[in-house]
């Protein structure tokens, strides 16, 4: 029987981080739910079994049924008959099982039947599901659009719609349009109020919507009457039981074949508004593509993992001129770029959920009690890491993710191009991690002011401070150097004030702060543990050229260059 959590001590590596121990004072609240439920920890240790626990059931489904399910469920894939959507054999099964274990509403707290579990286990059991198939995950991880109902919905509808989550409903969330994808504040789909009726209407059509035919959708609709703009957006639940809105086709996908990639059309669908009118975009989306795009990190790791353990396994077994090409340099080199590219982004995914967990706690805590001066900048400190570090984790997660499955169809050669391997199936998969829930490019854009206002140096400057083994110091001391070079060409292009050369630099200063971030990240956890030194080693050496090259990049580029990349 396969486990992939058991088989992977990276995992518990990053679980067992010195602030988990904040983590889960903060989320249990001095531990009251062990008087109402027999299933809450009495203390931090039961706290952490639980986690344990859980994560190995999570792994022994994903490795004895969500994973062998994958390649069938990749041909056999989701249909559309009346306007309702059948799932892939495998994916039901999948569901199924996930229900019967509890494992879904994880996140959510006990009196909604959910395991009130922190951001940290339940990324990591998104990671899991993501190495197993990253088309399951998209069905299984929707349940984090659970917290939104949980933030911002009134108590009705959190008893109502967050307790049939955690018994198994399955989740969608409703934003983009034909005519409205990245541009979210041009969305058109209308919501009507009916004053005889008492409630809101919706009428139009949303395209690109995952797992689309879900039970509860959170929607997107323009429910201010000749608005254009994103102040005229609200947030809605749409219950399907209700009716009103059909499947009309499911998109033909390159990757993630078993999530249903829905274009719905709305005709006067009955919907609760969800929080207040208005602020659907402005406050409600920006909350729920923040938990989405850490989602979509997470299944980046997964799916890197996925790429090295298929390359390593036919680098091992696979014979050339009379030995496994593993014995190859070249091939040898790949595979240690590989692993030290999954461990770093890895450490920054569990980075930066610690982040989020610890401001969402508080956050959660501050609706009940007002908080104390220090709990105040506790939360807003690691809220503003938070929103720093996610387009990081995503961009930079996804990104690697992709160069992870390339180089695995590398390693295995012809064969990789075959579909008689997983690792075809698997370079299909990734290549829309880096493109929905904000490209690349708009983490960039999202990440850019924390390299103007010096948050990403500031940081880098406290990771510098922390002491690390004796056997790294030469690597960090090499860091010191390349944070240097990361301020100098930093201030290089703050300092023209130019807006236009900084947009085309920014790319580039963003990589360069998120390479030092890993590099500093992975060299604390080889300080700690020694699964990690290799890849510490690999990776310094690795972000050192990558920093190295966007440096003389900058120091050799001016204005009028400019002109050689307009179109």
């Amino acid at each position: 029987m396969a486990n992939f959590y058991t088989d992977t001590p990276e995992l518990k590596h990053h679980l067992n981080h010195p602030l988990m121990k904040r983590i889960v004072e903060l989320k249990e609240r001095s531990y009251t739910d062990k008087e109402s439920y027999e299933y809450a920890p009495i203390d931090f240790e039961d706290a952490m079994d639980s986690y344990n626990q859980v994560l190995e059931i999570v792994g022994e489904i994903c490795g004895d049924i969500v994973g062998p399910n994958a390649e069938g469920v990749d041909h056999e894939g989701p249909s559309v008959n009346g306007g309702r959507v059948t799932y892939a054999s495998g994916t039901t099964a999948n569901l199924e099982a996930c229900r019967k274990a509890g494992l879904m509403g994880m996140a959510m707290p006990r009196r909604f039947g959910g395991l009130n579990f922190p951001v940290v286990p339940y990324i990591m059991a998104a990671d899991i599901v993501s190495r197993s198939d990253a088309g399951f995950e998209n069905l299984w991880g929707l349940q984090d659009c659970a917290e939104t109902i949980y933030e911002f919905a009134n108590d009705d509808q959190k008893q109502r719609y967050i307790t049939r989550v955690c018994q198994g409903d399955t989740m969608s969330m409703d934003l983009t349009e034909p005519d409205a994808g990245s541009d979210l504040q041009s969305v058109m789909l209308k919501a009507s109020y009916s004053e005889k009726d008492k409630c809101w209407y919706l009428n139009g059509v949303k395209r690109f919507i995952t797992n689309g035919d879900a039970d509860i959708h959170l929607v997107l609709a323009r429910s201010e009457e000749g608005t254009h703009d994103g102040r005229g957006l609200s947030m809605f639940i749409y219950d399907k039981r209700n009716g009103g809105v059909d499947v009309r086709r499911i998109e033909n996908k390159m990757g993630i074949k078993g999530s249903p990639t829905c274009e719905l059309v709305y005709k006067n669908a009955k919907a609760e508004l969800c929080g207040d009118r208005k602020l659907g975009l402005i406050k409600y989306v920006m909350a729920l593509m923040n938990g989405a795009r850490l989602g979509i990190a997470a299944q980046s790791v997964g799916l890197s993992h996925a790429a090295y353990n298929e390359a390593l396994a036919y680098a091992q077994d696979r014979k050339q001129f009379g030995k496994a090409i593993i014995e190859f340099p070249a091939v040898a080199e790949i595979l240690s770029l590989m692993k030290a590219k999954l461990d770093a982004s890895r450490t920054l995914l569990y980075e930066t959920a610690r982040f989020v967990d610890v401001y969402k706690a508080l956050d959660d805590i501050s609706k009940d009690r007002k908080l104390t001066p220090e709990e105040r900048q506790e939360q807003k400190l690691f809220s503003k890491l938070a929103d720093s570090f996610t387009p990081l984790a995503k961009g930079i997660g996804s990104e690697f993710a992709n160069q992870n499955a390339y180089d695995c169809i590398q390693i295995h050669g012809g064969s990789g191009f075959m579909k008689d391997y997983a690792c075809e199936r698997i370079y299909r998969d990734s290549r829309i991690t880096s493109i929905y829930e904000g490209t690349t490019q708009l983490q960039v854009v999202a990440a850019i002011r924390y390299v103007t206002n010096g948050a990403y140096l500031a940081r880098i400057r406290e990771y510098e401070a922390m002491p690390v083994s004796p056997e790294f110091e030469g690597l960090k001391n090499r860091l010191k150097e390349m944070a240097n070079k990361y301020e100098v060409a930093m201030a290089e292009i703050i300092e023209t004030k130019d807006q236009e050369l900084l947009d085309f630099c920014a790319r580039r200063l963003v990589e360069m702060a998120a390479h030092l971030i890993m590099s500093y990240l992975i060299i604390q956890d080889a300080s700690k543990n020694a699964i990690f030194a290799e890849s510490a080693q690999v990776y310094v050496r690795y972000a050192e050229v990558e920093i190295e090259k966007h440096v003389i990049f900058i120091s050799k580029f001016d204005k009028d260059d400019l002109a050689y990349y307009r179109k």
